[in-house]
This record gives structure tokens, sequence and C-alpha cells, in this order.
């Protein structure tokens, strides 16, 4: 119960915190983060916040990316941020329109719904995250044709290891 009301607290605090703003997608790095342009033509990197991606050289990277700009490069989008991460990059929910960018990456099967951040997001959120991407391996659809499709969090790891 302590470990649930902490996480609320937490999701309410970044709530209260967050910040959005316009912006033009100027780059795709990989598959969950993007470089936009705000008003003031400040550059600001955006990690996709509740998703991850396959990496670079992993099976799917670049599916992934290209998936990603196909939806959003060279595109208006609304950022709604509430953190940074350890690399200085704002997280958050990117929209196209009316459209959860983030979400679709998943739909598309080219990101996996994030659960070790999950509590950062609303129940919403949650919930239409893991439908997504359970409906995503279902029809086998993106990275979800590979047999055994190696999370991005568990290949990073295994770099390292190298």
């Amino acid at each position: 119960m302590t470990r649930y009301l902490l996480a609320l607290l937490a999701l309410l605090a970044c709530n209260a915190l967050a910040d959005t703003f316009d912006a033009r997608v100027v780059g795709i790095a990989d598959g969950d983060t993007i470089t936009v342009l705000d008003a003031q033509k400040t550059q600001h990197k955006v990690r996709l916040a509740g998703i991850d991606a396959p990496e670079k050289g992993q099976s799917y990277g670049n599916a992934s990316r290209k998936s990603l700009a196909a939806l959003v490069h060279r595109k208006d989008v609304v950022v709604e941020w509430h953190k940074r991460d350890r690399y200085g990059r704002l997280v958050g929910k990117v929209l196209r329109g009316r459209q959860d960018v983030n979400l679709e990456q998943v739909r598309l099967g080219f990101a996996w719904h994030y659960k070790r951040y999950e509590m950062e997001q609303t129940a919403e959120d949650r919930r239409r995250y893991t439908k997504a991407e359970n409906n995503a391996r279902m029809r086998r659809v993106g990275l979800w044709q590979d047999s055994e499709p190696m999370p991005p969090w568990e290949w990073r790891t295994g770099i390292r290891l190298r």
C-alpha cells in the first residue's frame, strides 16, 4: 500500500510539474527519441515516455526508427513533458494532432510498453499502452514477428558485458 501511495504521489508531482509546448520535429535518433525545435527555435531532445524501442544495431532498431520518422519527421507536434532523464533529454508524450505518437509506436509493434516507468503514466495511459502491446503481440506485427524479441533493456545490459 505504501509503495502504491508513493507512486501515486510521484505521479501527481510529475503531472503538476508537467510542461507543454508546440514544436517541429527535426530529427529522429531511434524509435523512442526525437529532436524538436520549439517556437523560439530552441532545440530539445525528447525521449518518448512509457515506451522502449529497439536500439540501433538491435533487430528491428532501424525499422522502429523509420516508423517513428514516418509518424513525425518534419511535422508539428505537441510535447507534454514531466522530467529530464539522466542524459538531459525531456521525457514526455508526443502528440501529433490527437494521436499519441508514443502509443502508436507500441500499437505498430515497434516499441514495448516500458513497465519500469509505468507508474509515471496515468492509469488510462497504462491501460492503453498495455492493451496496444498485447494486441501487437497477438497480431505479430513489427518486432513481434520475431519468435523471441529481445527487450532493449536486456540488450543494453548484454552490450555492456562485452
